[in-house]
């Protein structure tokens, strides 16, 4: 059965909406959570105006890379075909094993980073050209204001948008949160809570803010049969779609839909945004996103191949029913469904602006069930519906560019060889180079290759997080699960990366990862005893005592959150008394 309340679409907004500070009025508590948020990514983006400066002349549809990007990414690219060099020359091969896993892992890691910069590269058209700002200036019509009651006009006629928010179980607060700010969006619009927790409360949610409500009964297709579901519900010409712990800007329809002036396009994506970088964890996953959609997605607007990323998202509902709806057959159903719009021919386009902001994944579980997600999804394309295949209606560019989406969680394998190389030469005297090669030359290859790309992150981002180097090394079980999952065919369980509604110890996912750090802290204490012994320090001992340590603060990090988890969970257990004790003095009470 469906649930279905409504409100009328061009209702007003609840009172108290975000003002920017220019009067008196005060906040409600959603604006300020979003104002804090949007603060804080202002702060930590000044890279962002480095990096790109947009055209004086806004019909131009161009912008320059800054000269001193572009002077870092050419080094850059020197450093890793110079290293390449050295790995593949026949003077620097060592033995067979490790220089064959270190081959592997490293070419994986310099064809994705030679790729990159030739999409950080390409990132100099602005998608938004003479049409998007023609159709910007006659968005409200004659409406002055461009409240959220005001009609959209597209080409001069009237058009309707629905807001989508999907929900698996997420808390209250959250919900609410996102709500509110997208019934404050500007420019008329129905806001639907699509609710696959089937919770009561989110239901009487929906009816005290006036956003309509979608219950299915079944979970079948997981987010993408919520969608698809919805659309069967409703007619709006065009739907945005936000996870539920996504909070949208009053501004996203504004920035946002003028791009649809042109009929060929799909859809307009947003960057996703985090303003909850309070953990190691959240760090590492927030910043591992940041160069993606600073540099990577614009990038990809030169070869009409950004993808959708599931959520800060609108689409043109002809564009979607031409795909047969939003892709089912796959938990990333946002980046196969950009896969089969593109080879139907649409173009899709990524704006580099913050429109909503959200929560990363905070906990180990959460980072690792996101993370697999998403690397099945790409497996998934790269083994079974290969975009070198010519049977993809696709350019070449864009074949190359689903290719390395395809392939880009191989890298979070290498690691896994990386960290078994020194251990080979620690108990079995096998090294991945020549004797006659010094360490000082192999260093100097080394740094050319990754201190540069540190380097360019320096400048790019405005730092280097050890966090995301502590959890891109500590990922490989993860990604080793996806691809085998996808080899063998097993099916993953569809679960919200905000969904708190279930905590379990951080160490229930890491299992690989603490084995794996037992046996490097073992083989250090073997490397260090050693070299002890022979009186010279080696590469080998140096190079797995690193790993040891950086594989380590993953293992203290999943022990700080198991730690408050149990304060948590003992705060909880102080108060329950209380609360039923509560609950029962107003059963008890007396009816007046």
């Amino acid at each position: 059965m469906t649930t279905l309340e409504s409100r009328p679409p061009s209702s007003p907004p609840p009172s108290g909406s975000l003002t920017d500070g220019s009067d008196s009025t005060p906040l409600d508590p959603d604006a300020a959570f979003t104002q804090r948020l949007a603060a804080a990514e202002s702060a930590r983006a000044p890279a962002l105006q480095r990096t790109t400066r947009a055209a004086r002349n806004p019909g131009a549809g161009v912008r320059t890379q800054s000269p001193s990007l572009v002077m870092l990414v050419l080094i850059a690219t020197l450093g890793i075909l110079a290293y390449a060099g050295f790995l593949l020359n026949p003077e620097s091969r060592g033995d067979w094993l490790p220089y064959t896993m270190v081959i592997i892992a490293e070419m994986i890691l310099i064809v994705q980073a030679l790729l990159s910069m030739w999409t950080i590269l390409s990132g100099t058209q602005d998608p938004r050209e003479f049409g998007f700002h023609q159709a910007k200036s006659e968005l409200f019509g004659d409406a002055a204001t461009g409240s959220p009651s005001d009609q959209l006009y597209l080409d001069g006629a009237p058009i309707a948008v629905d807001v989508f928010i999907t929900t698996y179980g997420e808390d209250l607060d959250v919900i609410r949160r996102t709500v509110g700010a997208a019934l404050r969006i500007r420019g008329a619009h129905t806001t639907w809570i699509l609710d696959d927790g089937r919770s009561d409360e989110v239901r009487d949610l929906a009816s005290e803010l006036g956003a309509r409500y979608v219950r299915r009964l079944s979970s079948g297709g997981a987010k993408a049969g919520n969608v698809n579901h919805a659309l069967s519900l409703s007619s709006a010409g065009y739907f945005a779609i936000f996870d539920a712990d996504f909070v949208p800007s009053e501004e996203f329809l504004v920035e946002t839909v003028p791009f649809f002036s042109d009929e060929h396009v799909a859809f307009v994506q947003t960057p996703q945004t985090y303003g909850n970088l309070h953990n190691v964890i959240s760090r590492g996953a927030g910043y591992m996103q940041a160069v993606f959609y600073r540099f990577i997605q614009p990038g990809r607007n030169r070869f009409n191949a950004a993808f959708c990323v599931g959520t800060n998202v609108i689409f043109r509902r002809t564009a979607v029913n031409d795909v047969g709806g939003i892709y089912t057959d796959s938990k990333s159903e946002d980046v196969w469904t950009s896969l089969m719009l593109h080879e139907r021919g649409w173009r899709t386009i990524f704006v580099p602006m913050t429109l909503a902001i959200g929560a990363a994944p905070d906990t180990v579980e959460a980072y690792t069930k996101q993370q697999l997600r998403w690397a099945t999804g790409g497996f998934e394309i790269l083994l079974k519906h290969n975009p070198l295949s010519p049977k993809r209606n696709l350019t070449l560019d864009q074949r190359l560019q689903y290719l390395v989406t395809a392939s880009f969680y191989l890298t979070g394998i290498s690691p896994l060889l990386l960290l078994l190389v020194p251990p080979l030469e620690i108990f079995f005297d096998l090294r991945p180079v020549d004797l006659q090669t010094t360490v000082v030359t192999w260093v100097l290859y080394y740094a050319g290759f990754y201190l540069l790309q540190i380097l360019l992150a320096f400048y790019t981002m405005g730092s280097f997080r050890w966090e995301t180097l502590m959890l891109a090394a500590a990922s490989f079980p993860i990604y080793v699960a996806a691809l085998v999952n996808v080899l063998v065919g097993k099916e993953q369980r569809w679960s919200a990366t905000g969904d708190k509604s279930k905590v379990s110890s951080p160490f229930n996912y890491m299992i690989p990862q603490v084995l794996f750090f037992v046996f490097l802290l073992l083989t250090s204490v073997v490397a260090i005893w050693r070299d002890v012994d022979n009186g010279v320090a080696t590469l080998a001992m140096a190079w797995n005592v690193t790993n040891t340590f950086i594989l380590g603060s993953f293992v203290v990090a999943a022990m700080r959150e198991s730690s408050t988890q149990r304060q948590t969970a003992k705060a909880r257990r102080a108060t329950a008394p209380t609360s039923r004790t509560s609950r029962s003095a107003r059963k008890a009470a007396p009816l007046s």
